[in-house]
């Protein structure tokens, strides 16, 4: 009888597993059904019920797993941000300078999006908005801004980097703001291979070691002090 409940259990989940696995896979196909609509048609142009058509599913069931086009995007953002994740990790396990860190992961950031670029210039249209619950600071895109702050945490803490604890607090959101410049930048980037935008991270990378290691020297702490007061005030003010 023990035995029968083990395999009982056992098949309830393996049931739940393979349901599991089916629902990821019903989320990926909206999701990438979305992508080819957006791009093709536009964000506002595109409807549920025309994602649903286009993914095979039910409006029902696309309805079931994204409550709306908000939430596809969400989906888009936290896809692409694990992408980058997995890519940073080998350059941040081997370096340790600072430098080297920062334009690793901003190169790993690059390469994992390039296959999106002209899709992620037509949703630019719409998170450009300060309404918009796309927009890259909204609550909607907390989640993932809190994790894509947390990655540039790890590049400051596992890197050589000698700064005040002021600096230090503050830098990882420095570093996220620094990173949608150039995301803003390669979207409009014509250049082959984006290597304009390659430029730009290789050249930016050292001048913000340069000027992050100046303001921790004592000659200029309390001009540090006053900037780092001026963030916070301005993040609050954010919300």
């Amino acid at each position: 009888m023990a035995s029968a409940r083990r395999d009982e259990a056992d098949g309830g989940a393996s049931a739940a597993a393979s349901r599991t696995s089916r629902g990821e896979e019903t989320k990926q196909k909206i999701v990438d059904a979305a992508m080819r609509l957006f791009e093709k048609h536009g964000y506002d142009a595109t409807t549920m019920r025309a994602i649903a058509a286009e993914a095979d599913v039910a409006v029902g069931n696309a309805y079931y797993y994204f409550p709306s086009k908000e939430h596809l995007i969400q989906a888009f953002y936290a896809r692409t941000h694990v992408e980058h994740l997995v890519a940073a990790r080998a350059v941040l396990a081997k370096e340790k300078s600072f430098e080297k860190r920062l334009v690793g992961v901003m190169e790993a950031k690059l390469d994992t999006a390039e296959p999106y670029h002209r899709f992620s210039g037509v949703l630019f249209k719409t998170a450009a908005d300060p309404e918009s619950p796309l927009n890259p600071f909204s609550d909607d895109s907390l989640p993932t801004r809190k994790e894509s702050v947390a990655l540039f945490a790890d590049v400051v803490d596992g890197s050589k980097l000698s700064v005040s604890k002021e600096i230090r607090e503050e830098l990882p959101d420095l570093l996220w703001i620094w990173h949608m410049g150039v995301v803003l930048f390669w979207l409009h980037d014509k250049s082959p291979g984006r290597a304009r935008t390659r430029k730009l991270v290789a050249a930016t990378a050292p001048l913000i070691e340069r000027m992050v290691t100046l303001g921790s020297l004592p000659l200029l702490r309390g001009m540090t002090k006053d900037g780092v007061k001026l963030l916070k005030e301005l993040r609050e003010a954010r919300g």
